[in-house]
This record gives structure tokens, sequence and C-alpha cells, in this order.
């Protein structure tokens, strides 16, 4: 820590800009924007501004990078409400059910499928247990009821699917709408939206943001395109950081950039490791019997093989 930041620090006891100490009457508040400093009144912090302002900003970046590299417990997709098993973070491998906006893993989906076959039940959702639909008409009414409901999960998917039909527009107000209640994924869409100027114009700083904050919720991708910001930039430090959490939460790019870095001497071999063993963790962590039978029948499938 420097000297200016210790003396501003060695205040916090008395305003900084009078120095009467607190105390009685006397009630000292926190800088609006940073730790450092106190001030007794609102003309205190005005007139010691202009001499904090330096320290200040740079407390409020270190305070935020404190945030933006911490690393998160889990990705930000959550759980399979049927296994309880963290969700892969490859989006093909759940489904989303239409009636009640629940992401459901394929392991489970295969499972009760073949309980359904089996039993020759009527086919219902593994989660509210409604009828599921049938045609593709049913299911986007089903969404556009979630969407009415101010569901974010079905306007991020709605989101999605304009924007595979070419609307960026109408997937920039899904997203938008969605993102402002809070869902992660929609965060990282409308920031490959103002990364590619898609529906809106190219905007560095909205890509920013947009991107920082699904990373900070837990989200692998966006958490690697942040990596790959810092890495255009020449800051390999802070790409090796973002490179690093992204492939604890399972992304295997981020893993591979990690190992690019470690070979080029740009990271250490302590860091190199920790990702790794992390990244083994988060896949590790996905896995089940059903999930890899589901996986194998979409392989057969594929390969048009008898399942």
């Amino acid at each position: 820590m420097s000297a200016s930041v210790k003396s501003e620090s060695d205040t916090m006891l008395c305003c900084a800009s009078c120095g009467i100490a607190g105390g009685g009457d006397i009630i000292l508040k926190k800088c609006d924007d940073c730790d450092l400093v106190k001030y007794c009144s609102i003309i205190c912090q005005k007139e010691h501004g202009p001499k904090h302002k330096k320290e200040c900003k740079k407390r409020m970046a270190e305070l935020y990078d404190e945030i933006l590299f911490k690393q998160p417990k889990s990705s930000c997709f959550g759980d399979c409400p049927i296994c309880c098993l963290p969700l892969p973070i490859d989006p093909k491998k759940s489904i989303l059910m239409s009636c009640c906006s629940k992401r459901i893993c394929g392991g489970c989906d295969i499972a009760n499928k073949k309980r359904e076959i089996e039993g020759k039940l009527q086919q219902k959702c593994p989660f509210c247990r409604k009828a599921m639909p049938f045609t593709d008409e049913e299911f986007n009414k089903r969404l556009m009821k979630r969407i009415e409901a101010n569901d974010p999960v079905a306007m991020c998917y709605m989101g999605g699917k304009r924007c595979d039909e070419g609307d960026y527009e109408s997937a920039f107000e899904y997203w938008s709408k969605a993102a402002a209640l809070g869902d992660v994924e929609a965060h990282f869409h409308l920031s490959i939206l103002y990364d590619n100027g898609q529906g809106v114009e190219k905007d560095e700083k909205k890509e920013l943001h947009h991107a920082e904050q699904a990373a900070i919720s837990g989200h692998p991708m966006a958490r690697h395109n942040l990596g790959c910001l810092e890495k255009e930039k020449g800051r390999v430090d802070r790409a090796v950081k973002h490179y690093i959490i992204a492939a604890k939460l399972g992304y295997d790019g981020s893993l591979e950039n990690v190992k690019e870095f470690y070979k080029a001497g740009q990271a250490s071999k302590e860091d190199f490791a920790a990702a790794l063993r992390g990244h083994q963790a988060a896949v590790d962590a996905t896995k089940s019997p059903m999930r890899d039978e589901a996986a194998n029948r979409k392989i057969r499938m594929a390969a048009m093989l008898p399942i």
C-alpha cells in the first residue's frame, strides 16, 4: 500500500478534511465510492474531493477487481431440479421446459421418457408434471405465457430464437428485459450483440459491462471472452486470471489458453495445475450414468445407428 493510501487510512477516525474526531454528536460517514476516508459533513467531503479524487478512483478500481476476479462457487447455470447435479455448461446437453421454464439435464429427460414409454404413460414435464407440448406452436404459446408473467428465463430463450431467425432487434429487446430482471445468460448475449453490432451500434463499453456482469455471476463463456479482451490489450496477468476462473468452471477453451500461457512462460506451473484440477472437478461434477446414456444416444442418432 502506498504512503498516500496509508495516510488517508489513518484518518478513518477523524474527518479527512477538517480533522475533527468522530464520537459523541460527531458522526463520520465514509466516502461514497471508497473505504479510505471519512467525513463529518457534505461540505467537508466536497472541499476534500479534489485532493482525494485520484486515490479514490484507484481504490474504486481495486474494490471492483476484488469482485470481478472472485472465483464463483459454481457456474450460473445452476443444478438440474430433478437429479440436483450441476447442469453442463453446454446448453445442448439440457432441455428447457416451456411450461415452467425449468432446464432439465439430458439424463433426467431420457430417464423420464424411458419411464413413460415402459409404463405407457402420458408424456409430462419431469418437474411440474404438465403434459408436454407436441407442436412448436404449443411450445411457443406456453413460452409466451411465461414471458407475459415476466419470466426472465423464458425471455432469454425467446431472445435466442429471434437471434437465430436473424431478428437481432427483437432479440435485443428480449435480452434487455431479461437482463434487467437478473438473467445472467441475457447479459452474455447482450455483450455479443454490442461486440458484433447486431441490432445495436457497436459499443465496447456496453459490451464490457454486460460481459463483466455475466462473468461475475459465473458465466464461463463471458469470463473467457473477458480473458480474450485482456489478451488483445496485452494485459496478460489479467487475461490469465480470467482464463483460470473460466477453466475452473469447466470451460475447455480457457483451460487450453492457460496451457498455452504456461508453455510460453506467462503463467506459473501452480496456476496451470490449479486450473487443471478445477476444470476436472467441474466436469466430473456434471457427470452421471444417465447423462452419459443421453450423450451416447445423441451420437448414435446423429450417425443414424440403432439406439
